[in-house]
């Protein structure tokens, strides 16, 4: 299959596994050689089947001509693979952490964790503030701005106005 005819069936949504010098296609991930455009070597993009962007972009090794890429094998796609999806499960944990805060207040009757949601909504951005026993019974939600910062503070000012709105 030549480089036309394999970027062809790439945008043609194709997922029949491919195994040639710069491409490799299998199990739902796409390894691309390409140029190195900041300078004269090469790179390799992790493509994740689905996905507009490439979850991992690095240097690729040069072959034995210093001049032409060293081709793709299954080793080094396997290990792309690997290092491409640990990219992609350390995105999702960072952006998870952002948006789901939780912290734990001290009160006479035990602790109870204070949680902020952050519903990242395109039109209508907001957050639901949460406290829960330690049980985890919710003992109240209510709806904040998407700005409200949950801090010790802020939770402990909430838990001692009996969980009314907070002005935000």
């Amino acid at each position: 299959m030549s480089t036309i005819e394999t970027d062809e069936a790439l945008e043609a949504g194709d997922s029949a596994p491919v195994k040639e010098a710069r491409l490799w296609r299998d199990d739902g991930w796409t390894a691309r050689v390409i140029k190195n455009i900041d300078d004269e070597g090469w790179a390799v993009e992790m493509i994740k089947e689905g996905e507009p962007e490439p979850a991992l972009v690095g240097p690729w090794t040069m072959g034995r001509d210093k001049k032409n890429p060293k081709p793709l094998d299954s080793s080094a796609f396997n290990t792309l693979v690997k290092t491409a999806s640990e990219v992609l499960r350390r995105h999702e944990q960072q952006l998870h952490a952002m948006l789901h805060k939780k912290l734990s207040v001290s009160t006479e009757s035990g602790p109870i964790i204070v949680t902020l949601d952050i519903v990242a909504d395109e039109y209508e951005p907001h957050a639901l503030l949460g406290a829960y026993d330690a049980a985890g019974e919710e003992l109240a939600r209510v709806r904040v701005d998407a700005g409200f910062k949950l801090t010790a503070a802020s939770a402990n000012a909430w838990l001692e106005d009996d969980f009314r709105q907070p002005d935000c």
